[in-house]
């Protein structure tokens, strides 16, 4: 068993525990579910990559990668440096996130919020409206292609964007790009936790071009950034290098000056 398998098991019997709590009627009446969600693609820049700022304190792999962690402030910065898009870690047991955290940030939201956690049902997708997320995660290799298509359905119908997260080629037989117009190329290899950003180059010349493309993970330096614009990405999704550095603001900054696009 992987750690996305194990992660999988234990979010069923968080389902579990939703379902009794929640139905899908009263989510609706959540202080953010009427109100209408951003759409991220008015928020990639045309000069330069677009940056998905992750806030995330914990990670199976990593263990705690902020000690001192207050999801606000660093939310406050993200916004005051104008990033693409937000993603909160939601889930609690395996990256100490909560669902909270994303409700607290939509209170003060100036850009898009992507609930970043291990979706597996429909009420999940409510929850997230319900909670102020603008974009939902979902991960390819834990849902079937009816899944996907069902999942994306429902949270499109409540307004709200799909980041479709693939790690291998094996998952684009599942995609109908009509559909999931959103698509990000996680570098991590789930068997070893091994990262290699020609994974985002070989899975991005498979997908239209008129798709939005997302790279994930392994993303720390200029190096990186360089590599990865001459690839068909548009933006790209960056957690640890920021939850690791001693001053966001600061490596925010630098990284935004890695992704101008050079003329």
């Amino acid at each position: 068993m992987n750690i996305l398998e194990e992660i999988v098991g234990h979010k069923k019997d968080e389902v579990k525990k939703l379902k009794k709590k929640y139905s899908l009627l009263s989510f609706e009446e959540m202080e953010f579910f009427e109100k209408p969600a951003l759409k991220l693609k008015n928020f990639i820049p045309s000069d330069s990559l677009g940056i998905i700022a992750e806030i995330k304190k914990a990670s199976p792999s990593k263990g705690i990668i902020r000690g001192e962690f207050n999801h606000l402030k660093i939310a406050e910065t993200y916004f005051s440096e104008n990033v693409s898009a937000i993603s909160v870690l939601t889930d609690e047991n395996f990256f100490k996130g909560n669902i909270n955290f994303l409700k607290d940030i939509a209170v003060i939201k100036q850009r898009p919020l992507l609930r970043k956690d291990f979706i597996i049902d429909e009420h999940q997708v409510y929850e997230s409206k319900g909670a102020g997320a603008d974009i939902i995660l979902l991960i390819s290799e834990i849902l079937s292609k009816q899944q996907i298509q069902e999942f994306t359905c429902a949270a499109k119908e409540l307004g709200m964007d799909v980041l479709l997260e693939l790690h291998s080629k094996e998952q684009l037989s599942k995609i109908d790009f009509e559909l999931n117009t959103i698509i990000g190329i996680n570098n991590r290899n789930l068997e070893d936790f091994s990262v290699s950003l020609e994974t985002t180059k070989q899975i991005s010349s498979e997908i239209p071009s008129e798709v939005l493309i997302i790279s994930e993970s392994g993303i720390h330096n200029k190096e990186n950034i360089n590599f990865l614009r001459k690839t068909k990405i548009n933006a790209i999704l960056v957690g640890e290098h920021l939850m690791s550095s001693e001053n966001i603001s600061e490596s925010l900054k630098q990284l935004k000056e890695w992704c101008l696009v050079e003329s």
